[in-house]
């Protein structure tokens, strides 16, 4: 059962919307914790600097009053979100939802860089299963995943067919007392609403829920349903990928490369270190890519995947602005 959490360093949390209700973080918690049952602690918040900080903080403190893991801690705005590479990552309150949880598997920190992707493949698969249940198979399919870890959507009317950005994750680790190994903290944003000004900002496509499920956003029914898949999806990917690594996902990975026969350029800081086909990945979970010299596997370093310059095939993948340094860090 859910255990209320130790309080957080007052710098952790800012001052809420107070245009807002204020029920709102507080009915989001309330309606979670019951299909969230197995997680220690279950918190949503109005407003704080960043999710992932949040929790990988709280796994550092030394305290035998801290709730048992797994952790969820969500919040209606981010004022000091962040992305790969700890670029900066603007939201709007309500916008987007967004939500952290912390993990402490039994995995050492070697073993934990193909864990990135295992987690992408599991949330992709949690909403596909959502989207087939409001929507139908066929339009679940459209979902993908574009390594290592973002989730873009395929619509119809692009007349271009580019993807368009639906959520991304960010997977971090933290040393905590007392643990041998370290603490796994993922986050992820996926957009609600306001997808069209986001793109026209952006210049890029962005998809967003109620595009794709062509409705309003009322209540936090829906909230709570996505939260719920994809939390369950990662805790049940954690056990997994602590018995056989990411060898253990490379089939479902295929089954949701959204990069598979797409030609991409991988750039480190504004250098291009090569350019091939996207053809999956390997068993530990690196990014293959297939060029004239053979085939090159990719994990670490300040590397971008976008569409090659040079594409002539009409499956395109999205301009990505942000870099994907090693989709796994440590704070």
């Amino acid at each position: 059962m859910s255990h209320t959490p130790k309080p957080l360093a007052p710098e952790a949390n800012v001052a809420p919307d107070r245009d807002a209700p204020p029920s709102i973080s507080k009915d989001m918690a309330d309606q979670l914790r019951l299909p969230l049952e197995a997680f220690g602690s279950v918190e949503w918040t109005d407003s704080t600097p960043s999710t992932n900080q949040d929790l990988t903080r709280r796994a550092r403190l030394t305290d035998a009053a801290l709730p048992p893991y797994p952790w969820l801690r969500g919040a209606r705005e981010q004022t000091a979100g962040k992305g790969r590479a700890g670029r900066p990552w603007q939201n709007t309150s309500d916008a987007t939802l967004m939500f952290s949880c912390a993990f402490a598997p039994n995995i050492p920190l070697a073993q934990l860089p193909g864990l990135a992707p295992a987690l992408g493949v599991a949330a992709c698969e949690a909403l596909r299963l959502l989207i087939s249940r409001q929507i139908s198979d066929k339009a679940a399919f459209k979902l993908g995943l574009k390594w290592p870890n973002d989730l873009q959507w395929r619509n119809d009317t692009n007349p271009q067919h580019v993807p368009a950005k639906l959520a991304g994750i960010l997977v971090e680790t933290a040393p905590s007392p007392g643990l041998k190994h370290p603490v796994v903290v993922a986050g992820i944003g996926l957009n609600l609403h306001g997808a069209e000004a986001l793109s026209a900002a952006l210049g890029r496509p962005v998809a967003d829920w109620s595009m794709i499920t062509q409705t309003e956003l009322s209540g936090l029914d829906t909230q709570c349903r996505i939260v719920t898949a994809i939390a369950q999806a990662w805790q049940q990917a954690i056990n997994t990928y602590a018995q056989g690594d990411f060898a253990a996902f490379q089939q479902r990975y295929a089954q949701v490369d959204d990069l598979l026969g797409t030609q991409v350029d991988l750039i480190d800081q504004g250098k291009l270190l090569l350019s091939g086909t996207a053809c999956g990945t390997d068993e530990t979970g690196r990014l293959l890519v297939q060029t004239e010299a053979g085939i090159v596997p990719v994990m670490t370093g300040d590397v971008s995947v976008r569409p090659s310059a040079l594409q002539t095939q009409d499956r395109a993948t999205s301009v990505v602005n942000n870099s994907n340094k090693t989709p796994l860090r440590t704070t």
